[in-house]
């Protein structure tokens, strides 16, 4: 049973990450946003890398998927940020329903 909700991923530098968060509720991107402290390791331009990062866990509606992914690399210090959207398969109807029309543009 799939739904319209997206559960949308994204790295972002700690200091950065809230101001990050608090625009795209603002414009109403995504619904919410969780902060969560990771420690990421990866390789970037050729060199391993490990640092202290936090994880955004962004929920918002399919039909903002595309505005989302064209808006955080404006905002978004890094070169190549990480976003990965994943299709939530069930979800409380009426956390669902708050989601969708907290962000759905207003007007």
């Amino acid at each position: 049973m799939s739904t319209d909700l997206r559960v949308v991923l994204c790295t972002a530098p700690r200091d950065k990450a809230e101001g990050l968060a608090r625009a795209l509720v603002e414009e109403r991107l995504v619904a919410c946003v969780n902060l969560v402290p990771i420690r990421s390791v990866y390789r970037w331009q050729g060199k391993v890398v490990d640092d202290e990062e936090t994880l955004l866990i962004m929920k918002t509606g399919s039909a903002r998927v595309a505005d989302l992914m064209a808006r955080v690399p404006q905002l978004h210090p890094y070169t190549v940020p990480e976003v990965v959207s994943l299709t939530a398969e069930a979800v409380l109807p009426s956390y669902l329903a708050w989601a969708l029309t907290e962000s759905t543009p207003a007007g």
